[in-house]
């Protein structure tokens, strides 16, 4: 009976939509009723997984609730829960602790077209699966999928109640959503007109480190066949977390709410007071509570050990990783460098401080500070995820972006107008193009719907390493690991 009911639904939708027209599609929790925009047919806040409330605060993602009726997906979904941190605000102001859904933008509910997947960043704290729905990527032969997962102290708190409730391992809900958001991907996208067995992912910032640990997890495996990563990696330049310090954070969490060992009052807390309290949320390792949610746990579940081991000994993909040339750190060299260096490089921190003031600086990296965070956060660990990948089959291609506004210093992310939006680079490329052709292809050389002639992109060797330069003037292959004489201070992920 439900197949048929899919079959007369799908019958009664047109392939392609007219502009402004309704069109249904029954998936398992009911019927979504999308928009035609433009050449396209959009589904918005499509949900994936039940709203994690109650109980299910802190819980792995359940199956959706079915619906009554018709859905209504032509409008944007809020974002998951957080904290407004001026670029985010319109997410903050339009969030929900209900948010387990994805934005769906499609050519038509017929064929079989890749898919690309975006996974937002914003420190695992922040964002929200805008821009895919509004891209122009279909035009690219491709069906376009927005994320969205648990963030902060609701996606990733550790406790060891939580662990005794769930076998052993908490924390990684953000990522548990993300896989559960595949799954539903590969259960459900040809129903939209997408191919299941060749699903790309993409990711920047916290994004893509989410990529490079999906890439690592054993329940993500066979959800997806290639992969991009922009300005991320396993572990951000951090140590990894254990479990158990994790766990102690999450008690120092729970103290602060009066609520040590009470999994129930934690659970009936209010989103606002969480959230305030997550504020505080912080350790010596991750500079206070910037980057807690960038520093990974190594739960035992999601990730039963170092992501860089099981990376190791998964089945390789085609992947594109990379940077932008500047990325940030602080305003100014206004503070204790020393300390600064000993956070990023440790017991080498002193002759790496030496080596940067030393260093004849590229004007377009900026100046000390900022060149150091970049190194140490971005490059050096970027350089090291794209040697662990090749050396082990990976195809890999690496880039490094340096477009400014107004031939300006770039900037972390600055680079996404070139990937949700086909238009030129400086020097004439559509970057957009190489994303597409390796989610079409497997090959960032290869075809896509509107891919144009552009540079020839080798394959990252680690033995004569070579990158794409995407420039304010020109679009070319250059000489990898141009920050070696710093990243050799180092070797986090």
């Amino acid at each position: 009976m439900r197949a048929l009911l899919v079959a007369v639904l799908l019958l009664a939708a047109p392939a392609a939509a007219s502009p402004g027209r309704f069109v249904d599609v029954e998936v398992p929790g009911g019927t979504v009723r999308g928009l035609g925009l433009g050449d396209d047919i959009v589904f918005r806040a499509v949900p994936y997984a039940a709203p994690p409330l109650g109980d299910l605060r802190w819980r792995a993602p359940q199956p959706e609730k079915a619906w009554q009726g018709v859905r209504d997906a032509t409008r944007s979904g809020p974002a998951c829960l957080q904290n407004s941190e001026g670029w985010n605000r319109a997410s903050w102001l339009h969030a929900s602790e209900d948010c387990l859904t994805l934005d769906i933008r499609t050519r038509s509910l017929t064929g079989k077209r890749p898919v690309m997947v975006w996974i937002h960043g914003g420190s695992n704290r922040s964002g929200s699966s805008a821009g895919p729905a509004d891209s122009d990527l279909t035009e690219q032969g491709v069906v376009a999928v927005g994320v969205q997962y648990r963030l902060g102290v609701l996606g990733f708190l550790s406790l060891p109640e939580l662990a005794a409730e769930q076998g052993g391992s908490s924390g990684n809900y953000g990522l548990m959503d993300q896989i559960a958001a595949l799954r539903w991907v590969h259960d459900n996208i040809e129903r939209f007109g997408g191919d299941p067995d060749n699903v790309t992912i993409v990711g920047e910032s916290a994004g893509s480190q989410d990529v490079s640990l999906l890439l690592a997890a054993p329940a993500a495996q066979g959800l997806f066949e290639k992969a991009v990563m922009e300005s991320g990696t396993p572990g951000f330049g951090m140590p990894y977390r254990s479990l158990r310090d994790g766990e102690g954070l999450g008690e120092a969490f729970a103290r602060s709410a009066d609520a040590e060992g009470d999994l129930a009052k934690l659970r009936a807390m209010s989103p606002v007071a969480l959230l305030s309290l997550q504020e505080t949320f912080g350790e010596p390792a991750t500079r206070g509570a910037s980057f807690t949610f960038l520093r990974t746990t190594i739960d035992g579940k999601v990730l039963p050990e170092a992501p860089d081991a099981l990376i190791a000994s998964n089945k390789p993909k085609p992947v594109i990783v990379g940077t932008d040339k500047v990325e940030f750190g602080p305003a100014d060299d206004n503070l204790d460098l020393a300390e600064f260096a000993h956070y990023w490089f440790g017991d080498d921190s002193a002759p790496a401080l030496a080596a940067y003031r030393a260093e004849e600086a590229d004007p377009r990296r900026g100046h000390l500070a900022l060149r150091m965070q970049s190194d140490g956060q971005f490059h050096c660990p970027t350089d090291r995820l794209a040697d662990l990948l090749a050396s082990h089959g990976w195809p890999v291609w690496r880039y490094e972006f340096d477009v400014g506004e107004n031939g300006g210093l770039t900037r972390h992310a600055y680079e996404i107008g070139w990937v949700f939006e086909r238009k030129p680079l400086p020097g004439g490329v559509a970057m957009q193009d190489y994303w597409a052709a390796l989610a079409v292809a497997g090959d960032p050389n290869g075809k896509a719907g509107r891919t144009a002639a552009r540079p020839q992109w080798q394959r990252w060797d680690p033995k004569r390493p070579r990158q794409m330069a995407f420039s304010q003037q020109t679009t070319a292959m250059e000489a990898g690991r141009q920050r070696a004489a710093f990243c050799r201070f180092a070797d986090n992920f």
